[in-house]
This record gives C-alpha cells, structure tokens and sequence, in this order.
C-alpha cells in the first residue's frame, strides 16, 4: 500500500528528500533505484520522472533487479523480467502522484 498516494508532482518534488525516498521505494522496492529519483528532483513533468524511472531501472544490478521483482506481490508480475517490473513500477508513481495537482489536503 502506498501512504503516499495522490500527492501530486508539486509536492512530490518539495518533499524532503528521506520523505521522496520512501514514497519512491513504496513504487519499485529498491532503495538504490529510489535515492537516485529522489536526488533526480525536480521533474518538470509526470513523463520526465517516469522516463528516468525506467532508466534507472535498466541501471540496476542483477542482484538489486531481483530484490525489486521480491518486492512485487507475485500476482501482479506475468512474468519476472525487468519489463513487467517497469510496468508495475509506471503503475504505482501514478497513483503515488494521482490526478495532476495531486488530491487536497485535508
């Protein structure tokens, strides 16, 4: 479950950085791949951060590639291959940052 969900880009980006560390590991589960996004910030768009998610995740190490794919509930992977972790991935940072100005606090 995300606790970061809907927060939109703006406060995305203005997040502390341990703050859009963990929002980030909630979407992939590898913290190398998170600390890099989150350092990454600003993004000037929802497609600048999810093109170098995808990067990034073509960066990462056998090792820390299988540690992200434990980290995704078996149900949702068709296969374990760094495609469906991408897609996954693409899945939750959008509903991490939901709508466009992300849902209101309240």
């Amino acid at each position: 479950m995300l606790i970061h969900r809907g927060i939109g880009l703006d406060r995305f980006n203005t997040l502390p950085h341990g703050r859009a560390v963990h929002a980030l590991y909630a979407c992939c589960g590898n913290v190398t791949w998170a600390i890099t996004l989150a350092g990454a910030r600003p993004y000037a768009d929802r497609d600048a951060l999810l093109t170098d998610a995808d990067l990034e995740l073509l960066a990462l190490s056998p090792a820390d590639l299988e540690r992200a794919l434990d980290s995704v509930p078996a149900e949702q992977l068709s296969r374990r291959t760094i495609t469906e972790l991408g897609r996954v991935t693409r899945i939750r940072i959008d509903r991490m940052l939901g709508p466009e100005a992300g849902y209101p606090d309240y």
